[in-house]
């Protein structure tokens, strides 16, 4: 989609897909290519059971690889793959990856693998995964894949739950300082599932060999020598994609399950609409294959668009400096990136200065977009001044599976407000309401919710769990979806997300949001990263507790900077916010995707029961970040 300021504006085109939802995405299903053209848009017969193009068949594979070789992108690059962590690089052409699906789709075919069986994808962030993922698409059969190194209990738990005829896995994953060893986590985690998995396939890397199990396991290499390939099979637009676990409140995660038509319809519309890409262009999405941006952006979106992606196995920092991202950018003419907020902040600790950046060549590069938590005004500030593009945070969900709100470059480059997302995307009628679900005044903050019927590429269930579908995310606001975030839209329906629903805290009676006083803190020029957490308060109710880590190089005195981080907050937000606790630490807990553990933080520091989350980077940080709170008068502190 070009540009147009004309009849295309961002407005338009919103008031389109919402006054006409069917008519709208109907016309945007026609750049894909479909076996069975749908005549159908919603059916909204069975809402929230929505479903979108019920009539219409294709193969996802078939969108991605297939027509792009027929169209004479053949030998365009289709991953570009980048592994530090190795030493080593591999570029791989639209027919190269079309061959090698076609062979693998005939590997798992061989091990009984059918449409709609479900496939485990357990791997590090190398080609074979993005292999695997798309061989499953070709056969019509169901991926989900478990972030690589995950424990064994975790594994297993998914396992059990959608029942795999095959995983596929490698013996290691690769990590900056250290070598982690996949096979023995995937060994324990098969011996607790219930689930027997007759099959497992098994990419043997150069770092560390593993063991394999006679009659279970299979070399990856030895399989690819003599599988018949496989042709593409046509599936009903409802079938699914994929499963994609998230944490669950109840410590049992949930499958959220994306439909094939909804999914390649809405990817490829975003790639030119969002993002401002056209074939040919180089997109990297630097985040992992675990996680739904990997999905939706280092595989799917790029590839029905004809785009080449990037696959990047190393850090932001360390493999080998604060540059790393800069030296892709330069090497692959990198033309969007998009990366977590997190990212950047760890560039931005080691590097405050952006000094690195005069280093490279990144004149290719048109825009940065970050979405994964909440960035803060001042990473959105630094990024923009430091890489002089346009800085683009827009906010979405493992659920949505592609942006709630943004700024549509493709469509029309809107004002940026620093905090906000910008503004609803074309199919999200977003709406923010108090706790009885009536509407709040514009500025206020409350839960933000979506109309019904969410658009097409939005999950359509859990696995196996309709009644929770149901109950975590639509019974509280009747005909709306519950996000979990809480936050306000202004008098111009831009969205600002403070904070996750339980992160808005309650002080003497006034709700304030945890997310403005991070930006207070964040705007401090010696702070890189922080976390504000509500703690309990016998008479206050709550009371808000602040964590920073700060950047390189900074010696000064703690209790200096804390006494200033406090007086901030005191002057930006007002003494109605009471925040009277802040701490310097050298790390916080963090997800494997990059996101602050905040709900743990506020279980430690209520000293409440909490489990170690599955999702977590390095478990020892809680140690550390404990005896801070203590020094603060929590987590059992005097």
């Amino acid at each position: 989609m070009a540009r147009d300021t004309g009849q295309n504006t961002y407005r338009s085109i919103h008031q389109h897909a919402q006054s006409d939802p069917n008519g709208f995405w109907l016309e945007q299903a026609r750049a894909v290519d479909w076996t069975r053209t749908p005549s159908v848009g919603v059916d909204q017969s069975r809402s929230p059971f929505n479903r979108w193009f019920a009539d219409g068949e294709l193969n996802a594979c078939h969108n991605a690889l297939d027509r792009h070789v027929a169209a004479g992108r053949g030998d365009q690059a289709a991953i570009l793959y980048d592994s530090p962590v190795t030493g080593s690089k591999r570029s791989i052409s639209y027919r190269e990856l079309t061959d090698q699906v076609a062979t693998f789709a005939g590997v798992l075919k061989a091990q009984g693998v059918d449409r709609g069986d479900r496939v485990v994808i357990y791997m590090p962030m190398v080609p074979e995964a993005l292999v695997a993922m798309l061989a499953c698409a070709r056969l019509g059969a169901v991926h989900s894949v478990v972030f690589g190194g995950f424990a064994a209990r975790e594994l297993a738990v998914r396992v059990d739950d959608c029942q795999p005829k095959v995983v596929v896995s490698a013996s290691c994953g690769i990590e900056p300082s250290r070598v982690v060893a996949y096979k023995p986590l995937l060994d324990e985690a098969l011996a607790l599932a219930s689930h027997r998995v007759p099959h497992c396939i098994v990419l043997q890397r150069d770092a560390l060999k593993a063991e394999l199990v006679d009659g279970r396991d299979h070399d990856w290499d030895s399989v690819m020598q003599t599988a018949e390939p496989a042709p593409c099979v046509s599936v009903n637009s409802n079938d699914p994609l994929y499963i994609l676990y998230t944490s669950g409140t109840t410590g049992k995660p949930k499958g959220v399950v994306r439909d094939v038509g909804g999914s390649v319809v809405s990817l490829l519309w975003t790639m030119p609409a969002l993002y401002d890409v056209k074939p040919g262009d180089v997109y990297w999405a630097a985040s992992d294959i675990g996680w739904v941006v990997g999905h939706a952006y280092i595989v799917y979106g790029p590839l029905f668009h004809g785009c080449t992606t990037v696959l990047y196995e190393g850090k932001p920092v360390g493999t080998p400096d604060a540059g790393a991202f800069w030296r892709v950018i330069e090497e692959y003419k990198v033309n969007v990136l998009f990366t977590a907020p997190t990212a950047i902040r760890a560039i931005k600790k080691e590097d405050p200065q952006g000094k690195l950046v005069a280093d490279y060549d990144i004149g290719s590069l048109r825009s940065l977009f970050v979405a994964g938590e909440r960035c803060d005004p001042d990473t959105l500030a630094w990024s923009g001044t430091t890489l002089g593009v346009p800085v683009i945070d827009h906010w979405w969900q493992t659920e949505t599976g592609w942006a709630i709100a943004a700024n549509p470059l493709g469509i029309e480059q809107l004002r940026i407000k620093s905090g906000s997302p910008s503004v609803p995307m074309p199919g999200y009628d977003v709406r923010v309401l108090d706790n009885d679900g009536a509407p709040v005044a514009a500025g206020d903050i409350g839960a933000i919710v979506v109309k019904l019927p969410l658009p097409p590429g939005t999950f359509t269930t859990l696995w196996n769990a309709d009644d929770r579908y149901v109950s975590a995310y639509f019974d509280r606001y009747d005909g709306f979806y519950e996000t979990g975030d809480a936050g306000y839209m202004d008098d111009e329906n831009y969205v600002y997300v403070m904070a996750r629903t339980d992160d808005v805290i309650n002080v003497a009676g006034h709700r304030l949001s945890t997310g403005a006083m991070e930006e207070v803190l964040a705007g401090h020029p010696d702070v890189a990263e922080c976390a504000v957490m509500g703690a309990s308060d016998t008479l206050k109710g709550q009371l808000p507790v602040g964590l920073v880590i700060l950047n390189a190089g900074v010696e000064r005195d703690h209790d200096e900077i804390c006494a200033e981080l406090l007086a901030r907050v005191r002057t930006d937000i007002g003494p109605v916010a009471a925040f009277k606790s802040v701490a310097v630490v050298e790390r916080l807990p963090k997800t494997r995707s990059g996101k602050i553990l905040r709900g743990t933080l506020r279980a430690i520091a209520d000293q409440k029961e909490w489990t170690m989350p599955a999702t977590i980077e390095d478990p020892t940080v809680l140690d550390e970040v404990t005896d801070r709170l203590k020094t603060l008068g929590y987590a059992g502190g005097s």
